[in-house]
């Protein structure tokens, strides 16, 4: 925000007689916070709400600019990151933040009603114009992905892996605890000399180049970003591997021909609730008689699963157009419906995931004057401050989850091996 702006927001002046009511309102509906107490600072003072019991010390909230409770007021839970995103409130514990709510979704889902409903409408009808038809998907990928290969750059590991790690050990850097989730997932599918793999989702070509050089196979990876195909394209050539790693530039759904195992990482989130049948026949359809699948999602609770489909909240609207979050009850309804896969093995590891989105966060907060010099302005900065911290909330509070799940078509016998596996961090 401008010095002016900064000025206004601190004189009780800058409030009107509408943005007291909806102050007064949004800490009436926040009062009864349980697990930890929230202080709330502005122009008009300070007010401490919640449970004032809890060992824990208050949340320090500063409201910087009224527009605040009316972003609240119009869009909810949404008008409320945008809000940060303007530079209209600050708290020093975001993530924090993001818990308390969490722990009490009753007081939360209360902010999308009254007008919040008119504005959640809205989000909905924009949300549903973001459809993943061909074209759709590459629009909605691009939103994201097509930032810029050095934007990632910045705070992912040098594998240039955007999925969870797995953490075995409170010492493990980020780098230790990708490889070991790259490990992980080629163990469970046997990886041996000459399988063909398929995989759903290039990403950066992390994967595809790791279980090529270890484990001798050759894998035909497909992405719809023309950034990620680029950069994995070239990365490929630069470690001499253009013989065992085959980079398409395809939708999923084009794919054509059989293959001994399959990987999707994190891929199954952008293809829209009604595509999830049509993702797992093309998944059956693209397997041996004997062959293994094996899929990373991000997860959210089966009994949120309808109320999160009707919804769109602040990943949907700002950071992935055209999205969404599966439930593991939905998944196998959809995989029992559209093809002969059986699911064999499934392990829940959220916990990695906070780590990971910590350790993003930590690495992004670092490199923000490179972040600036890459064009990207304070409220872009903001958002994906937000994103960061918004995400490792909800995975400390186990609200969403990542699973690894091994699907096996019916004459497969390498599914066996993989109950004798140890459990990774939960």
């Amino acid at each position: 925000m401008n010095s002016n702006a900064d000025l206004l927001s601190q004189s009780p002046a800058a409030y009107g007689g509408l943005d007291r009511f909806l102050r007064q309102r949004l800490l009436a509906q926040m009062a009864n916070l349980r697990g930890r107490p929230l202080r709330v600072s502005d122009a008009q003072g300070s007010v401490e709400i919640g449970d004032a019991d809890a060992d824990a010390p208050p949340l320090q909230l500063r409201v910087r600019d009224p527009g605040f409770y009316r972003a609240v007021a119009a869009n909810g839970s949404v008008g409320a990151a945008e809000a940060y995103m303007d530079g209209h409130w600050h708290c020093d514990d975001l993530v924090g933040l993001v818990q308390l709510l969490l722990r009490n979704r009753d007081l939360l889902d209360g902010l999308e009603t009254g007008w919040a409903r008119l504005g959640g409408l809205a989000m909905r009808g924009l949300h549903a114009v973001r459809r993943n038809t061909r074209g759709g998907s590459r629009r909605n990928i691009a939103a994201h992905y097509d930032l810029g290969n050095a934007f990632f750059g910045l705070f992912l590991s040098p594998d240039l892996m955007y999925s969870s790690a797995v953490f075995a050990h409170p010492d493990d850097t980020l780098e230790q605890a990708s490889t070991r989730k790259l490990g992980r997932i080629c163990e469970k599918l046997r990886l041996r000399p000459g399988d063909r793999v398929i995989e759903i989702g290039t990403g950066w070509g992390g994967f595809a180049l790791h279980a090529a050089a270890h484990h001798g196979c050759h894998v035909t990876t497909t992405t719809i970003s023309r950034e990620q195909h680029a950069l994995a394209s070239a990365r490929v050539a630069q470690a001499g591997l253009q013989d065992r790693v085959s980079v398409l530039l395809e939708d999923y759904r084009d794919l054509r021909g059989q293959y001994d195992k399959l990987v999707s990482i994190e891929m199954i989130e952008a293809i829209g609730a009604p595509l999830l049948d049509s993702y797992f026949r093309t998944l059956g359809g693209l397997l041996k008689p004997d062959g293994l699948a094996l899929v990373q999602a991000i997860t959210i609770e089966d009994h949120r699963y309808a109320q999160a489909l009707g919804s769109v909240d602040f990943i949907k609207r700002h950071v992935f157009p055209g999205s969404f979050i599966p439930s593991i009850a939905a998944i196998v309804a959809a995989k029992a419906r559209s093809c002969d896969l059986a699911l064999t093995h499934l392990e829940d590891f959220g916990g990695s995931y906070a780590r990971t989105l910590q350790a993003w966060r930590e690495r992004f907060l670092a490199r923000l004057p490179e972040v600036r010099a890459q064009g990207f302005d304070e409220r872009f900065i903001r958002m994906w401050e937000f994103y960061l911290a918004y995400c490792e909330g909800g995975f400390r509070e186990r609200s969403i989850g990542v699973t690894q799940m091994l699907f096996a078509k019916p004459d497969s016998r390498d599914a066996e091996y993989v109950a004798g596996l140890g459990r990774i961090e939960a």
